[in-house]
């Protein structure tokens, strides 16, 4: 399809701004550019064809099934985004004074407070912008706990294998030694190869639990244990949530800290680079160091964000939890479980799954051994998928299971929808073996075909330049 700066036509307009009705005053010639800005030109009609062709280029979850696993891509209830859209919540400012904004002053504490019941915390902030600054803001407290106290020989952060790629990048961010210790056999947490790793200079684990390969670690309480005695702090990467809320608590656990991405589990549309949260829960002795929410308690002395974050992405979540309840929440956590193992089992007898045990709201198949049947790759699978109005699953990740497409169906997704999906992948298995060439060509019914992505790479073409 063509850019928009492509559809352009000079003097076109689709907007008439009535006159102005206050003496101009034109800015200073300092603050003029050399050149007018580059802007497209267009009827009001030329930017619907082109917004709405752009619509039929996304699969989103309104378009069909999403299994992107790690993610959590479920549907989201439509009342919570009337409930965002709300005047009293969008017509504010954040320098309004306190008695102006008392209804958005209630959702904060409310949210902070279902929030903090849901994962065993005893604090929350709502200032960090997306997961990966939640994750960030998390490690800062362990730093700060550890540094309070001038026990500054604790320069190491444990990282499994089968950690979020943010996790080990988190925590060089924050100035740490990443410390990666492998996984058992099982996909669990290697007990001897933590303690072996644990010493004085640990600083904490960051861990998620379930973990990426869907696994409910049995030896969790083992695990914080262990890094408690050494002297640790247990970081809990709330991306997995979604499998165990209501039904167990992070911070019964054994974990210090977490971060919830609001987006994920409570319901803000996820993806297209935002709006997300991070939010990040605390048990008492880290609330010293919790970054405020300036409408809930002041200033506080540490800020990782203006004000209290996004503040309608956490309209959102409470509006989803109060339609929940409390039995809806523990309920939307063991559908989800349910509906992952659901598909996992009428998947059997084509992909293997690479731990073939039961899982929690994700599952990863392992093509290896139909990679070396066949040819026919995880990434061919994928393409082919989208030919069948299917969004490809997760590919090659988690690193430990080669030839790896994870699958999370999530609580919203039917019977029928999940039966649709083991089908078509047992056609994909059936066609791998009968025309692997077709796959490797996939996608072929797409709206743009199989690009070259080493090309694509190596040489991104990352902005319109005007000939």
């Amino acid at each position: 399809m063509k850019l928009i700066f492509e559809r352009s036509v000079p003097g076109r307009r689709c907007s008439i701004l009535p006159a102005c009705d206050v003496e101009e005053t034109p800015l200073p010639e300092s603050l003029r550019r050399a050149e007018a800005p580059v802007l497209p030109e267009l009827s009001e009609q030329d930017l619907s064809r082109h917004y709405t062709e752009l619509n039929h280029h996304v699969h989103g979850v309104n378009c069909g099934f999403y299994p992107l696993g790690s993610c959590t891509m479920k549907y989201n209830p439509r009342i919570n985004e009337e409930m965002a859209a709300l005047p009293g919540f969008t017509g504010i400012h954040p320098l309004a004074p306190a008695h102006t904004v008392q209804g958005c002053r209630r959702v904060l504490e409310l949210a902070q407070q279902y929030l903090c019941e849901i994962t065993g915390m005893d604090g929350m902030t709502f200032q960090p912008a997306a997961g990966a600054h939640g994750e960030f803001t998390g490690v800062l407290l362990i730093k700060q706990y550890h540094d309070a106290r001038g026990d500054k020989k604790r320069t190491k952060i444990i990282v499994p294998d089968s950690a979020h790629g943010t996790n080990p990048a988190t925590a060089a961010m924050c100035g740490y030694q990443v410390v990666n210790i492998p996984s058992a056999p099982n996909g669990c947490v290697d007990l001897e190869a933590l303690k072996a790793v644990l010493g004085d200079d640990t600083a904490g684990l960051m861990l998620t639990n379930p973990n990426t390969v869907g696994i409910f670690d049995e030896n969790i309480l083992e695990i914080t244990r262990l890094v408690h005695e050494a002297g640790g702090l247990c970081y809990y990467d709330g991306a997995n949530l979604n499998a165990v809320m209501g039904v167990v608590r992070p911070g019964d656990m054994g974990f210090d800290c977490i971060h919830l991405n609001l987006h994920k589990t409570f319901s803000t549309p996820h993806g297209g680079g935002g709006p997300g949260a991070g939010a990040v829960g605390c048990k008492d002795f880290l609330k010293p160091y919790l970054p405020h929410s300036a409408t809930l308690d002041g200033v506080g002395h540490i800020q990782v964000r203006a004000f209290a974050g996004n503040f309608l992405v956490v309209v959102r979540a409470l509006a989803y939890l109060l339609t929940l309840g409390r039995e809806g929440v523990p309920e939307a956590a063991q559908n989800a479980v349910l509906n992952a193992n659901y598909l996992m089992r009428r998947m059997a007898g084509t992909f293997r799954p690479a731990f073939d045990r039961i899982c929690m709201h994700e599952f990863v198949l392992d093509l290896s051994e139909f990679k070396k049947e066949t040819g026919v790759s995880a990434l061919d699978v994928a393409k082919t998928l989208i030919d069948y109005g299917m969004h490809p699953p997760t590919m090659y990740f988690p690193l430990i299971v080669h030839e790896a497409l994870m699958l999370e169906p999530t609580e919203t997704e039917s019977r029928e929808t999940l039966d649709e999906a083991a089908e078509i992948f047992r056609k994909l298995y059936e066609l791998g073996h009968k025309d692997p060439e077709y796959m490797h060509a996939a996608p072929h019914h797409a709206q743009i075909g199989r690009p070259d992505e080493v090309q694509a790479a190596r040489n991104p073409i990352l902005r319109w330049t005007r000939a």
